[in-house]
């Protein structure tokens, strides 16, 4: 039933072997891909001398002088199953497993594994006549029929790849790293000027800036050179279909679980809620490899009350999606598009079925939010459902587990009589005394859940106001995860977050444009994105703690490479004697967390008890928890549910494994499932998976996957911001932190882990960028500056720095096609969030996490108004809003003081006053959003109208005073010799 760990070659599927050494063979030392020593000379025979996967260029020498031997180490009971294509093969590395070695050679002494390779050439050969001779049979045929010709084509564009990669035109991409290369040697010198020439006069300022821009430099480095190899993807559709979507056989796309989790029904409106689960009923894929889980994590009757609805109108909703091949399939997004609905419609019923889909889905809203408005006021004796039981989710804090299926096989079908995707409604049991883990912990539950009911090898989950705006997006997907070259090591696919319901000027930033159009297509470019928390689909294995199936196990004389080459055998030669093959797969599976080789056709023999037994054997149950039917579907790489099975039975096992106990002395959000410990569960949960060794992929298509909502009110979106900068600050105080975790596997890279380490690092700056920012008031203010009088190799290096800033700004705009509006904006909220949210989250951080003191904010509504982006204009006050507040006024009473001491002292004070007047500037030019947001509509005046006239009215009237027209000039100057012991 066992065999050794040895890694299967990706190519002919035979064992990989290892060399005269006595070492794993591994033919590309960069991404460890493996392929045994006959199928790589035969690819250096056919003139492909490239890695299949990374694409960097085999080492011949070391191919050259290897002597490949195969490792037998195979069990007993798995001797006779030879071909692996035989063998239900499902690798996993457990330290308790036991192997017994074989013998390496057959009866004439020649390697057994070479002998397999040979006959697999034969029959590769074989196969390669008998095509020559239908080749030529055809060509003496007079009419090759048109069917057959459509089906070769079909064959052929299903052997081609379902993905490829556009890198950047050279033409961008070089200018842009020469400039970021010519920018650190500036820094250099900057910083060599700065520390090599203090200001006497104001030392405190000076070593204050010179402090805070180093900071700022540090900042730069982290988030740069994570975006140096940026890429492009593109996808092919057709070509998934003609692969796995024959015509006249069932099909062979791969299941997929859709995740949406909700709390409170009052704060995420059901509509919206609804809205999204339509969009996934609807999606163009197969119905019977969808299936729609909804966890309700509030316990609210009006969630699942609206479930029901949603339910029904899908009946009607999903046929009319697919009949007219909408989108998007959101019906109350659908409705509002204010485009030409009639392009490309051919159907004569379309009007006609189009209008009474509206009016059915307006009669739809309305019993929505009759339910909202029922669901205002809770009775005293709690809510009853219709058969007049009382709801179990009465006590929010206090209920059992529930679940209901609504459809799919067993449930209702849609108006026109064909099968729906699944939908079940989920909510965990919650008890006092249990820690329930908020987001990350439902997602979990659902993730058992769904193990138990469905168990679809992928999972999707998305946020419950994101809807489905691409209905072809699971394709996309599945177009990386199931390509047999691209899916193997694939953890997850990142979609980018788009969003409906923001101001046309973008005021806070809320489309992050910056981050999901740069950042991330760098970071696609090393080990692949970071998980954002939405909009993903997981790879189910990946979730489970396990790593990548294609990384091969290497002992440490391999896996410690050197770090210049990357290959310790060819700088670094080892005295060391090697040691008896079998050893070094032992220690690496002792090593390993992922290591056990399983023939599920074997386990499903076995009867219940023996099973049960080989589970708690394996130590499954401290890993899985108590649930043989979910250690079991673990266990399915290819997903799926026995047929034979009793739904109700599944049912109670399901109701058992969200049970609040569960999770006790398991590890559950420790190694496996979403990870807690963080309110940014997300950023976490892709961090051990890159840290295993899995890789991950950004999918942009054309057409925006998926679309959701985001707050365009100020005091909103920093407390948004806030949270996300306190989960940064809880993984850099907690084990997890990237700057000290992973580095024993050595799985994880550099500039992956500087990506990480940036996204954990950054509210911190906002203790140096505070400081800088009211540098400028204080200069103008005590007629003070940083910076002494400049020379002229000075001004030089000065322009270079700002020249250099802002040609990188550009050519990042260049090479990945955002706007520069979109820079701007996130330039400004950079400033916005890092004196207010990102500070207020770096004081919360330390007090949750040194003292166990959990602070919140309270915001308040001050002011409402009506019309379009209403929203924006609510000005609700929080304690977040204090420091950036104090920072614009005292810039610009630094200003007004300025232009006044500048005006006492005559011309000459003109000159540094220009330098100290742009500092204060470009502080109040980064928080203007903020003060625009402040000030609200103040009745339509604009704020820059405000703005200016407060600043010019105080310039004007300093002048006005300094001038004094209506006095002589022999009274102004007695005056003047009045006050001459008055120090102004």
């Amino acid at each position: 039933m066992m065999e050794s760990g040895v890694p299967v070659c990706n190519s002919c599927g035979e064992q990989v072997g290892v060399n005269a050494n006595g070492e794993l063979f591994v033919a590309c030392h960069e991404c460890n891909f493996s392929i045994c020593k006959a199928c790589v000379d035969l690819e250096i025979k056919e003139g492909r001398k490239l890695c299949l996967r990374c694409g960097a260029p085999y080492d011949e020498n070391s191919l050259d002088d290897a002597e490949v031997k195969v490792s037998g180490n195979r069990s007993t009971m798995a001797a006779h199953l030879s071909d692996p294509q035989e063998v239900g093969l499902h690798a996993r590395h457990v330290s308790s497993v036991s192997t017994v070695d074989s013998e390496l050679n057959d009866e004439s002494g020649n390697p057994i594994w070479k002998n397999r390779v040979e006959s697999w050439k034969d029959k590769k050969n074989k196969k390669k006549k008998t095509a020559s001779k239908a080749e030529i049979k055809a060509e003496k045929d007079d009419q090759v029929p048109s069917e057959q010709q459509m089906e070769e084509k079909l064959s052929a564009d299903a052997a081609q790849p379902l993905s490829a990669i556009i890198p950047i035109p050279s033409t961008k991409l070089t200018p842009y790293r020469a400039v970021i290369i010519m920018r650190l040697i500036i820094l250099s010198l900057f910083f060599h000027y700065r520390i090599t020439h203090p200001v006497d006069s104001a030392f405190g300022l000076w070593l204050t800036s010179v402090i805070c821009e180093i900071w700022f430099a540090f900042s730069w480095v982290l988030d740069q050179f994570p975006k140096w190899s940026p890429i492009n993807r593109e996808t092919f559709i057709d070509r998934l279909s003609a692969r796995f979507e024959r015509e006249g056989e069932p099909s062979q796309l791969a299941a997929v679980d859709f995740f949406v989790s909700t709390v409170d029904p009052l704060k995420e409106p059901p509509l919206i809620t609804a809205n999204t689960v339509l969009s996934i009923l609807a999606v163009d894929y197969p119905v019977d490899k969808v299936s729609c889980y909804l966890s309700d994590d509030g316990a609210a009757m009006l969630t699942f009350e609206s479930l029901v609805e949603t339910s029904e109108f899908a009946r009607k909703w999903v046929p009319f999606c697919k009949k007219f091949a909408i989108e998007p399939r959101a019906p109350e997004f659908y409705f509002a598009q204010k485009i030409d609905y009639l392009k490309d419609k051919v159907q004569p019923s379309f009007v006609k079925e189009r209008r009474a889909m509206k009016r059915d889905y307006e009669e739809f809203k309305v019993r929505i939010n009759g339910l909202v408005a029922k669901a205002q006021k809770t009775p005293e004796e709690g809510w009853t459902m219709q058969d007049g039981t009382s709801w179990p989710g009465n006590n929010t804090r206090d209920h059992p587990g529930m679940i209901q299926v609504f459809l799919g096989h067993t449930g209702n079908h849609d108006i026109e009589g064909n099968e729906l995707p699944r939908l079940v409604y989920v909510s965990r049991e919650k008890r006092p005394g249990y820690q329930h883990h908020k987001k990350a912990g439902a997602e979990n539950a659902l993730v058992r859940v769904s193990a138990v009911l469905t168990n679809a090898p992928y999972i999707l989950n998305l946020d419950c106001d994101h809807y489905v705006n691409n209905s072809k997006a699971v394709r996309e997907a599945m177009c990386f995860l199931m390509d047999p070259q691209v899916g193997r090591d694939l953890c997850y696919v990142q979609f980018p977050q788009r969003f409906d319901g923001i101001d046309r000027s973008d005021r806070y930033a809320n489309r992050n444009t910056v981050f999901f159009d740069v950042n991330m297509k760098g970071l696609d470019g090393l080990q692949g994105p970071v998980y954002v928390g939405t909009g993903c689909v997981f790879n189910r294995q990946a979730l489970y703690g396990y790593g990548p199936s294609s990384m091969p196990s290497l002992p440490k004389s391999s896996s410690s490479s050197c770090s210049w080459c990357g290959c310790c055998s060819c700088c670094c030669p080892s005295k060391k004697t090697p040691k008896d093959p079998s050893d070094v797969y032992r220690d690496a599976k002792r090593e390993e967390l992922d290591a056990a080789i399983f023939n599920l056709r074997e386990i499903d023999n076995y009867d219940e008890h023996e099973r049960s037994m080989l589970i708690s054997q394996m130590s499954f149950e401290k890993t899985f928890g108590l649930s043989s039917v979910f250690i079991e579907s673990t266990l399915m790489e290819n997903g799926g549910v026995p047929e034979s099975v009793n739904p109700a039975a599944l049912i109670n096992e399901a109701i058992h494994v969200i049970g609040c106990g569960y999770e006790e002395k398991t590890a559950w959000g420790k190694e496996i499932g979403w990870i807690y410990g963080s309110v940014t569960e997300d950023i976490l949960t892709g961090f051990k998976m890159h840290c295993r060794g899995w890789r991950s992929i950004y999918c942009m298509p054309v057409r925006p996957a998926f679309k959701g909502s985001a707050p365009i009110n100020l005091s909103d979106r920093l407390h948004q911001v806030l949270r996300w900068a306190l989960g940064s600050v809880e993984i850099f105080l907690s084990r997890h932190c990237p700057l000290w975790y992973g580095f024993a596997g050595g799985r994880l890279k550099w500039l992956q882990r500087l990506a990480y380490t940036n996204t954990i690092v950054y509210p911190f700056t906002s203790l140096p960028l505070i400081a800088y920012c009211t540098i400028p008031a204080v200069c103008l203010l005590t007629g003070k500056f940083i910076i002494p009088t400049l020379s002229n190799l000075a001004s030089t290096l000065f322009l270079g720095l700002f020249m250099s800033i802002i040609v990188t700004s550009v050519l990042e705009l260049r090479w990945s096609g955002i706007s520069i509006e979109d820079w701007w904006r996130n330039e400004q909220f950079w400033v916005i969030g890092g004196v207010s949210a990102h500070l207020f989250a770096v004081f919360q951080g330390f007090l949750k996490m040194l003292a166990g003191v959990d602070t919140n904010f309270t915001v308040t509504s001050k002011a409402a108004d009506d019309g379009e982006f209403g929203e924006l204009y609510i000005v609700k006050w929080t304690t977040v809003l204090i420091p950036p507040t104090t920072l614009i006024i005292i810039n610009l009473v630094g200003v007004v003081a300025g232009f006044s001491d500048a005006l006492n002292k005559g011309y000459e004070a003109w000159g540094p006053l220009f330098g100290k007047v742009f500092f204060a500037f470009w502080v109040i030019l980064h928080l203007y959003p903020f003060l625009k947001g402040l000030m609200g509509r103040q009745n339509r005046t604009p704020t820059i109208v405000v703005l200016w006239s407060v600043l010019l009215a105080s310039v004007f009237s300093l002048v006005w005073v300094r001038i004094n027209p209506f006095v002589g000039k022999a009274a102004n100057s007695s005056l003047s010799q009045g006050c001459i012991s008055i120090d102004c």
